[in-house]
C-alpha cells in the first residue's frame, strides 16, 4: 500500500487530496497546524510547517509527499517567504533526510508573467529547489481553483462583477476534486512539470456572465482600466503588502491568457448553480 504525506492537508486542494489518495487506496499522513483536525486521514502529524524542527518525523516509513502548502488568509503577520518558500523547504528537507521518493507541488500557470510578485517568487524559489533535489519531482502549474472564483459569484450577488481591463481574456479553473485528481495521475506518470486546468476555457467577461445565470439575473459587467488599477494598488502597498501582492496577482492573471490541459468533469456553472442554491436556502 501507498503510503503517502500531505502537506497543507486542511486547505482547499490539501482537503481534495487527501479523498482522492483515500478513494485510491493509499494510506495518509497528513500535515495540520494545532488545533486542526483532517478526519479523511489515516494519521494527523500536528505541526507548524514554518518551524523545521517540528516536522521531525513527519516523513517516517513514506513513499510520496503531496503538498499545497501555501499563505490562503492574506495577513501582515506571515510572509510568503515563510510559507510559500520557507516552510515547503522544511517538508522537503525532512522528506530528504526521511528517504521519500516522490514530492508533488503546486503553483502557478506562466511563473514569468508575474516576476517581482512577492507570493509567486517564494513558490518558484521553491520549485527550483525541488528539481534540484534528488526527488523524482512533479510541478503541476494550476490555472486557478473554483473557489478562487467564488468572488467573482460574490460581486454578481452584490450587484455588479468588475473586472480589469475588457475581460475578454481567457482561463479554464479547475474544481478541487478534478486538480487532486490531474495531480496523482501526472505524478504515477512521472511528468515533471505541467500546466493544468479544468474542461471549459472561458474568458473572464464570460465567468462574470455563468454568475449571474446562476443567480437567473441580468448581467451587469463593469471594467476597471489597467491604469486606475495600478495606481489604487500603488496606494494600498504601504499599507498592506500581502494585499498589494494579492491584486497585482489578480490583475496581471485576468489581463493575460492562463490555459491549462483540460481534465476534470466539473464544470463551472454547475458550481455556481450550487452556490445560488446554498444562498436560498
Amino acid at each position: 500500500m501507498q503510503r503517502v504525506l500531505v502537506a497543507g492537508a486542511t486547505g482547499y486542494l490539501g482537503r481534495h487530496l487527501v479523498a482522492e489518495l483515500k478513494k485510491r487506496g493509499a494510506w495518509v499522513r497528513a500535515i495540520a497546524r494545532p488545533g486542526k483536525t483532517v478526519p479523511a486521514a489515516d494519521e494527523v502529524f500536528l505541526a507548524e510547517a514554518t518551524q523545521r524542527e517540528a516536522l521531525a518525523g513527519a516523513c517516517d516509513g513514506i513513499d510520496t509527499v503531496f503538498s499545497s502548502l501555501g499563505i490562503t488568509r492574506q495577513t501582515d503577520r506571515v510572509t510568503y517567504e515563510a510559507v510559500d518558500y520557507g516552510a515547503n523547504h522544511n517538508v522537503l528537507q525532512e522528506a530528504e533526510r526521511a528517504g521519500v521518493s516522490r514530492f508533488g507541488f503546486v503553483s502557478v500557470v506562466s511563473p514569468e508573467l508575474f516576476g517581482g510578485n512577492p507570493m509567486v517568487d517564494a513558490r518558484e524559489r521553491f520549485v527550483s529547489e525541488l528539481v534540484a533535489s534528488e526527488l523524482t519531482a512533479t510541478i503541476v502549474r494550476a490555472t486557478g481553483f473554483f473557489s478562487d472564483l467564488e468572488e467573482v459569484f460574490g460581486m454578481a450577488r452584490q450587484g455588479a462583477v468588475y473586472l480589469f481591463d475588457a475581460g475578454m481574456h481567457r482561463m479554464n479553473p479547475i474544481h478541487g476534486t478534478d486538480l487532486a485528481a490531474a495531480m496523482l495521475d501526472l505524478a504515477e506518470a512521472g511528468r515533471l512539470e505541467v500546466n493544468v486546468g479544468g474542461p471549459d476555457i472561458l474568458t473572464y467577461r464570460e465567468i462574470g456572465e455563468l454568475a449571474f445565470t446562476a443567480l437567473g439575473r441580468s448581467p451587469k459587467i463593469r471594467t476597471v482600466p489597467c491604469w486606475l488599477s495600478g495606481a489604487a494598488l500603488g496606494l494600498v502597498k504601504p499599507f498592506s503588502r500581502h494585499w498589494h501582492a494579492v491584486g497585482t496577482f489578480m490583475r496581471t492573471a485576468t489581463t493575460h491568457d492562463i490555459v491549462g490541459e483540460c481534465h476534470g468533469t466539473h464544470h463551472l456553472q454547475q458550481h455556481f448553480e450550487q452556490l445560488a442554491k446554498q444562498g436560498q436556502k
